[in-house]
Formats: C-alpha cells, sequence, structure tokens
C-alpha cells in the first residue's frame, strides 16, 4: 500500500478498494480495525469527491467547503455499501456524494448573506402570501401582506427584497410585467441553454460508462459514434439482431437509471 493511499493510481485504487470493501464489510464496527480499513477507503477515493465537485464549481462556495460536503457523501458511500451486491463502488458512490452536495447547495447556501431574522420573515411572507393568495385568488399587495403578519410595510418590502439573496436570479418564476409596470426580466433576458443540460447529463453518465464491461461500450459506440444499423453491429459483432437489440435496451436501461438516480439524489 503506498504511503499515502490518496495518491495512489487509479486501476491500484479501484482494485484496493474493493478488496477493502469486502474486509470492512466483515468487519465489527467501532474497532480500531474496521476504522483504519474505513480510513484507508476516505483517503482512497477521495478522487471521486474531487471530480463530482467540479461540476459545482462557480456557484459562489469555495472549493474547499464543497469538496468537504461530497467527502461526507463519499463516507456514506462507504458506510452503506455492500459489495456482495455485485454492483461497482464508483457507480454507488458518485451519485451519494453529489446528492449530498446538491443537498448542501439547496438547503444552506444563499446568494448573498441575509441575518437570520429577515431569512425567518421571508418564510413567513412565503406563507402568509400563499394563505392570502388562497382566499384573494390573486397575488396579495404589500399593505394585504403587512395586514395579514401585523408588520410595517416596510418590514415587508424589506423581507421580498432580502428573499432575492435566497438563490442567485430566479427569473423563471417572473411573468408579465413587475411592479414599476415594466417588462419582467425574463421577458428581456434569453432563455435557458438546452445544451447545459445535456453537458451535466454526460457528465453524470462517465462513471457509468466506465464501469460498463467492454463489449457494452463496444457496443454503444458502434451505434451512437459510429451509427451502426443494428444489422450491420450484429455482423460486427457476429450476434444476431434480435441479441444486438435486447443488449442495447439493457445497456441504455441501466444508464438511463444512472441518471434518474443522480437525479432524484
Amino acid at each position: 500500500m503506498a504511503a499515502d493511499p490518496s495518491t495512489a493510481a487509479p486501476a491500484d485504487a479501484k482494485a484496493l478498494s474493493d478488496t477493502l470493501l469486502r474486509r470492512l464489510n466483515a468487519l465489527e464496527e467501532g474497532t480500531p480495525e474496521h476504522a483504519y480499513v474505513r480510513s484507508t477507503l476516505i483517503e482512497l477515493n477521495l478522487t471521486l469527491v474531487r471530480f463530482s465537485a467540479q461540476r459545482f464549481r462557480g456557484r459562489g462556495q469555495p472549493m474547499e467547503d464543497i469538496i468537504q460536503v461530497g467527502t461526507v457523501g463519499l463516507i456514506k458511500a462507504i458506510d452503506r455499501f455492500d459489495p456482495e451486491r455485485g454492483v461497482e463502488f464508483t457507480t454507488y458512490a458518485v451519485p451519494t456524494v453529489v446528492g449530498e452536495i446538491k443537498r448542501y447547495f439547496r438547503d444552506t447556501t444563499w446568494a448573498v448573506h441575509v441575518p437570520r431574522r429577515l431569512q425567518e420573515l421571508r418564510l413567513a411572507l412565503a406563507k402568509g402570501g400563499d394563505e392570502l393568495e388562497q382566499s384573494l385568488g390573486r397575488r396579495p399587495t404589500v399593505p394585504e401582506l403587512a395586514t395579514h403578519l401585523e408588520v410595517d410595510e416596510e418590514e415587508v418590502i424589506e423581507g421580498l427584497v432580502a428573499g432575492n439573496g435566497r438563490v442567485a436570479g430566479p427569473l423563471d418564476t417572473l411573468d408579465g410585467e413587475d411592479e414599476c409596470g415594466g417588462a419582467a426580466p425574463v421577458r428581456r433576458l434569453g432563455g435557458p441553454d438546452p445544451g447545459l443540460e445535456k453537458v451535466e447529463n454526460l457528465e453524470s453518465l462517465k462513471p457509468a460508462l466506465a464501469a460498463l464491461c467492454e463489449r457494452d461500450r463496444t457496443l454503444l459506440h458502434l451505434r451512437f459514434v459510429e451509427e451502426l444499423t443494428q444489422a450491420d453491429i450484429g455482423e460486427r459483432l457476429g450476434v444476431s439482431q434480435m441479441q444486438v437489440s435486447r443488449l442495447l435496451a439493457r445497456t441504455l436501461g441501466e444508464l438511463r437509471g444512472e441518471l434518474l438516480a443522480d437525479a432524484g439524489s
């Protein structure tokens, strides 16, 4: 074993991780040996965390914090992984790490610093606004919100402005005209780039593609890179067209499941 497990080559790290995961599963939790094997596994797989963290670069949070949160996800993956299921550890760990980082951004981050008093006021305004909208049949005005919550109108305005710090630019929720009668920002700006989702999906698929056997990767290459027909692929691989169809359906189903699992994390 290398002096520093985190410096091990990818192939060596994978082989050693497989061995240590089986060993960890057989050890009693709380023993010194269990703690040592677990710590070694964390160091060996920190590359997975750094790889996953790159997807969240440029979102206003220090990369060190993102990696720290991702490491929590890695630890959860190690503790929950069952080597007897026959699933590659990377296939299981990456969605777990990404899911932990996504929860961090969803639950704990604000685009700008907002005092706790205003955070709580924003929640009260959101709840009160929903209640008034149900009874009025329209969005409530600032005076109506102030009366409903028994606060000053200035506080309502302050809370509404503070709500803009929860996320950076919730433009897709705006429509029609703004409060000053001008066109809402969503009308003045371009729409989202549909290619961004494709890039994210491709990044999410990389670990799953790497975990496929050589035959399945070759099958996908022939179909979607060389754009061969199923009949041509069958001739190339020496199997029937029906077998090609079944193999493609199974492989694409596995990849689709990985994407859905990632999206639900």
